[in-house]
C-alpha cells in the first residue's frame, strides 16, 4: 500500500505511510541475526553485545520511513512530514522529524513517476509539480508493483485540490479581460 487516507473532509486531507511488511521483516531478520550471534558465541559480554548493538542499528537503518501529507484549505497549507527512526537513533532523538511546507496555491499538477529500484525493478511514487517548477515527491521512498495504488492516491489528490476542473469560457473571459484592463494602463517611461 502506497499511502492510507487518515481523515477525508471538504477541507482536509491527511495521508499516512508506514513501513510495511517487507521492511518489517528485513529489521527482523537483521535483528535475530545479532541475537543469534550473541546467544551462539563463546565471546565475552563486550563482543556479544557488540553484534547485537551492531545487528539492531543496522535494522534500524534499513526500516522505511514514516510519513504524513496535510493538505489543508482551510490555512492553505500542504505539510509533508517524515519521521526516521535510524536518524533519531543516531542522533539521540534531536533529528529524525523532517518537514516540508509549501503553499496549495502554488501545486500546479500531479504525476505519478517511475523510479528504478536496484535489484527490485520498477517502483512508483506521486510527485507535486509546483508554479515555480519546483517539483517534491509525495513520499521518500518509492512502493514496488501496485502502480494502481498510487495512480489513485495522485487521482485522490488531484480531485482533492480540484486541479482536474476544466476552465469555463466564462474563466477565459474574465482573465482576458484582467490582460486588456493592464494593456489600457499607460506605461511609466
Amino acid at each position: 500500500m502506497y499511502m492510507l487516507v487518515e481523515k477525508r473532509t471538504n477541507s482536509h486531507l491527511h495521508l499516512k505511510r508506514s513501513p510495511g511488511i517487507r521492511s518489517w521483516s528485513l529489521c527482523v531478520g537483521i535483528a535475530s541475526i545479532g541475537l543469534a550471534a550473541a546467544y551462539y558465541s563463546a565471546d565475552s559480554l563486550a563482543w556479544k553485545l557488540f553484534y547485537m548493538a551492531g545487528c539492531f542499528f543496522v535494522a534500524a537503518q534499513n526500516l522505511e520511513q514514516w510519513e504524513e501529507a496535510v493538505f489543508d484549505k482551510n490555512k492553505g497549507t500542504i505539510c509533508l512530514k517524515t519521521f526516521n527512526l535510524y536518524k533519531k537513533i543516531l542522533t539521540l532523538s534531536k533529528g529524525g522529524n523532517e518537514q516540508v511546507v509549501a503553499m496549495l496555491n502554488e501545486i500546479r499538477d500531479v504525476n505519478v513517476e517511475e523510479e528504478t529500484v536496484r535489484y527490485f525493478g520498477k517502483g512508483y511514487l506521486v510527485v507535486l509539480r509546483f508554479v515555480t517548477g519546483f517539483s517534491h515527491p509525495l513520499t521518500q521512498s518509492a512502493v514496488l508493483g501496485c502502480r494502481s495504488d498510487v495512480e489513485a492516491v495522485a487521482k485522490l489528490i488531484t480531485s482533492f485540490l480540484e486541479l482536474d476542473r476544466v476552465e469555463t469560457p466564462q474563466d477565459f473571459s474574465q482573465s482576458s479581460e484582467t490582460e486588456a484592463s493592464d494593456a489600457d494602463e499607460p506605461q511609466i517611461k
